[in-house]
């Protein structure tokens, strides 16, 4: 089994903003696989399915993007999921916006959803997709992740969604992350 998760904020305020990307790439999968988001369990909102075969759960924790990692643990122990065979999805201000990047492993980088995860899995050691979506030249941090992509990113931000999805549903199939990776970084 498979877990998929997209970081961000649950509600309308935070819909389309540049911090929800994880959710806007679980629904981005969802709707490729023909999958429904429709059930609330575990502090999320999910799907389940099965893709060439390997059953796979997409979710988006519904906790708020501080505590993501109380809703990927509690999934992660009722299925008894390994975390090699979890994916976390979400936006990273340190890549240009357009960028992807596929890692093993890595320090939180200061995200606070990173930092809940790994403190509710106590490691690291998850595979990941980082979302770039560039830092801004002026102002505050914080009002920047959490505003909305500008009309002039939609199609940019459609590429990267449809990018990451590829990745993901790859990941689904494939056991060596490497390949993976090899194919979709860069």
């Amino acid at each position: 089994m498979k877990l998929i998760v997209g970081l961000g904020n649950p509600g309308p305020k935070y819909e389309l903003t540049r911090h929800n990307i994880g959710f806007l790439s679980i629904d981005y999968i969802a709707d490729e696989l023909g999958l429904d988001l429709n059930k609330s369990k575990w502090k999320g909102l999910y799907a389940e399915g099965v893709y060439q075969g390997e059953k796979i759960i997409l979710l988006k924790p519904m906790t708020f993007m501080n505590l993501s990692g109380e809703s990927i643990q509690e999934v992660m122990n009722f299925y008894k999921i390994p975390v090699e065979n979890i994916l976390i999805i979400f936006d990273d201000l340190d890549l240009p916006f357009g960028k992807i990047k596929l890692r093993y492993k890595g320090s939180s980088g200061g995200h606070n959803g990173l930092k809940s995860i790994i403190a509710h899995l106590g490691t690291d050691q998850f595979k990941r997709i980082k979302m770039g979506i560039g830092r801004p030249e002026f102002g505050d941090t914080v009002s920047y992740v959490l505003g909305q992509f500008p009309l002039e990113q939609q199609d940019t931000l459609e590429e990267m969604l449809a990018h990451a999805s590829k990745a993901s549903t790859a990941f689904i199939g494939e056991d060596d992350f490497t390949k993976v990776m090899n194919k979709y970084n860069g």
